[in-house]
């Protein structure tokens, strides 16, 4: 996620927690959603890992046969999806309370995915284009935009005006 960086802009949760605690942090986001993974059905995740030792412990350590873990060195990008992918969320349930269909939501969803590539680039500029194809990029924003709790707050809001 995002925080305000001391001194104006934007800062990652990770960095935030690296500078003040001194120890690396590493980032899990992806296609899993809590109850699901509970139930133990199949979902796949992606762990941002500078650390190429400790990559394959985290993958290991997490892995089973229903949950895949990919582990990926480009943490900020991992990151990144994770906080942006809600945003679209919120307009892909906006689209589905105003009844536009499921063609318009799929033109916000890859519009979406578009400016979550734009802004990573943007802020992070060694951000790898394929990270967007992990478990944590398209799969993620496609999960949550379907079944996430921002995309069911944004439509109820639209239909209920609360």
């Amino acid at each position: 996620g995002f925080d305000r960086a001391e001194g104006g802009g934007i800062d990652l949760i990770s960095h935030i927690i690296t500078r003040h605690l001194k120890i690396p942090c590493h980032v899990l986001m992806g296609a899993n959603l809590a109850g699901e993974v509970a139930e133990e059905k199949f979902c796949e995740t992606t762990i941002g890992c500078k650390d190429k030792k400790l990559s394959s412990i985290l993958r290991d350590l997490i892995q089973t046969d229903y949950f895949r873990v990919v582990v990926v060195d480009d943490t900020e990008t991992v990151e990144v999806c994770g906080a942006l992918k809600n945003i679209v969320a919120c307009g892909a349930g906006f689209i589905d309370g105003l009844g536009l269909g499921d063609n318009t939501k799929s033109a916000v969803i890859r519009l979406g995915l578009m400016e979550m590539i734009s802004f990573a680039k943007e802020f992070y500029s060694d951000s790898k284009q394929s990270t967007f194809f992990e478990s944590c990029g398209v799969a993620d924003l496609i999960t949550t935009c379907y079944g996430g709790r921002n995309r069911k707050v944004s439509e109820a809001f639209v239909r209920t005006g609360k």
